[in-house]
């Protein structure tokens, strides 16, 4: 994949007029940091001495979970080099002795694996969810959704529920998190929907978002389109994609090789801000197509255009992505781009099978996606 420094126009939604970028390169990421909880007082551990100390009191204390201080005692998960030294400092002040029969339990496989995302809420997500669920119960492991969270927490909060794996996909989880999750001896395998610099130790899955925005743009331009804007996602935070997204990587570079200018709707914080956005932008732009980085965000620009009087496919041509119900169900029932949801989802409990069963990291896997034609385009 390429990575021109070209201009592009991008909209973000209250601008008092479009600006220049010469690349969309920056994740816009947000990490709330929580306050450890406060030390005990030198006093109470005198008390606690009088009796048997526990782990949760060695936890109080130091302000963590007891699973924390159970990864500090056995040593076999990775833990935040500040945590530990304050778990261990808490053992010392308080005089722990765990007990070393309970220790003795500890190593077994839980035959539990975790799957983190950006937004579980989505038809995408739940159906991929039920895919691993269907292949992994058949394998004699259960699943856990979790949301992706970008916080201080979120690793130690991951590795707590003693699970033998992770799979992950989301556009916003930090590269950092991942090599962590490596680091504690964890299965991993990434639905890739981005570009990483390192995935070492990792098994890969190759989803074909990029091929099938390049796809997307491809079809509509030999439909004669020329003026084709990408719709962005929407965040409650106002977030937007960088250009290590593959669906707007793909439209970018696609664009560019077909030498029309992009245009990209984005950083609008719900719905009805990403309909103002997409009308204001047509309302004073020649657009004849929309690309939309998911169905949802497709279905909004193409009703908001059609609010303006403007006929689909006649006036601008309407492409979505993931083929959720939604995209059938629309009137005009809406073209979109498939994703390959089933066989994904087989792969990747069988790699993270492979991996756990000490078979090593699998080689990477690649999956193509297909543009469903409707009345849209």
């Amino acid at each position: 994949m390429t990575n021109p420094a070209a201009s592009a126009t991008v909209w973000r939604a209250f601008a008092p007029k479009e600006w220049k970028i010469n690349c969309l390169s920056a994740e816009n990421m947000i990490y709330c940091k929580k306050e450890p909880g406060r030390p005990g007082t030198q006093r109470e551990g005198k008390a606690m001495a009088k009796q048997a100390v526990t782990r949760k009191d060695v936890a109080q204390r130091a302000g963590v979970s007891e699973t924390i201080v159970s990864y500090v005692l056995n040593n076999n998960r990775y833990v935040d080099k500040n945590k530990r030294e304050r778990v261990l400092q808490a053992i010392k002040e308080l005089n722990y002795h765990p007990n070393r029969i309970a220790r003795a339990l500890k190593g077994k496989k839980t035959n539990h694996i975790v799957f983190i995302a950006d937004n579980i809420s989505t038809e995408h997500f739940s159906q991929l969810i039920d895919v691993m669920d269907y292949h992994a119960y058949n394998k004699g492991y259960l699943i856990s959704l979790i949301s992706n969270r970008n916080n201080d927490d979120f690793v130690d909060q991951i590795i707590s529920r003693q699970c033998d794996g992770v799979i992950i996909s989301s556009i916003s989880i930090p590269e950092e998190y991942i090599h962590q999750f490596v680091s504690a001896g964890l299965a991993v395998v990434v639905l890739q929907n981005r570009d990483y610099r390192d995935l070492s130790g990792v098994a890969v899955i190759q989803t074909g978002l990029y091929g099938g925005a390049r796809d997307g743009v491809r079809f509509l331009a030999g439909q004669g389109r020329r003026n084709i804007v990408y719709v962005d996602r929407f965040s409650a935070r106002g977030h937007f994609s960088s250009r290590s997204d593959y669906r707007l990587h793909g439209y970018y570079d696609e664009m560019e090789s077909l030498s029309l200018t992009p245009a990209v709707i984005t950083g609008c914080t719900g719905p009805q801000e990403l309909a103002r956005a997409v009308a204001d932008y047509c309302a004073g732009h020649p657009v004849d197509a929309i690309l939309g980085r998911s169905d949802k965000v497709a279905c909004i620009a193409m009703q908001a255009v059609m609010d303006q009087g403007r006929r689909v496919p006649e006036d601008i041509a309407v492409v979505g992505f993931d083929n959720s119900s939604l995209s059938q169900y629309m009137r005009p029932a809406m073209t979109s781009i498939e994703i390959q949801r089933d066989q994904i989802g087989k792969a990747a409990v069988e790699m993270l099978e492979q991996m756990l069963n000490g078979g090593g990291v699998p080689e990477p896997r690649s999956f193509q996606t297909r543009l469903i034609r409707r009345e849209s385009t």
